[in-house]
């Protein structure tokens, strides 16, 4: 892993990206009415910010020009799988737990696909040893919140 040669600005805001799910967390540990809030929130967010790498993928490929379709395909399917994830509340099944697993294991590996768009695409230095670092924190935050 790199070293960060990020603007400390940029590191910073990256790595507070993990303090909703840390309080999500906290709250859910707590119990209480306020441990199902903190599960649904923790659940929203852990979704939220995988579309929101789906989104940072799309405009790598976009802003390379990239004309084949892969990564736009690559692209969509955070989206898709934050999107499943809910899938479970609307019909009643069991929910947010096994959601919450998923989420955090695709955030955790989210990483691998930030590596094979950086072989592709220009990305700054540290980029890559940032993410890895934001997606573990996320990730590992989202399956604690999958166990309380």
């Amino acid at each position: 892993m790199a070293p960060i040669a990020l603007p400390r600005p940029l590191v910073l805001f990256g790595l507070s990206g993990i303090l909703p799910q840390a309080l999500c967390v906290v709250i859910a540990i707590g119990g209480g009415e306020g441990r199902w809030i903190a599960l649904a929130a923790g659940c929203l967010y852990a979704g939220l910010i995988l579309s929101f790498l789906g989104g940072l993928w799309w405009m790598a490929a976009l802003l390379a020009n990239e004309r084949a379709t892969w990564p736009y395909m690559v692209a969509v399917l955070p989206s898709l799988a934050a999107w499943a994830t809910f899938l479970p509340w609307c019909f009643g099944w069991r929910w947010p737990g096994p959601s919450l697993i998923a989420l955090g294991l695709l955030l955790i590996g989210s990483p691998f696909i930030d590596r094979i768009l950086a072989l592709r695409y220009h990305v700054p230095e540290g980029w890559i040893g940032l993410r890895i670092r934001m997606a573990t924190a996320l990730g590992m935050l989202t399956l604690v919140l999958a166990a309380v």
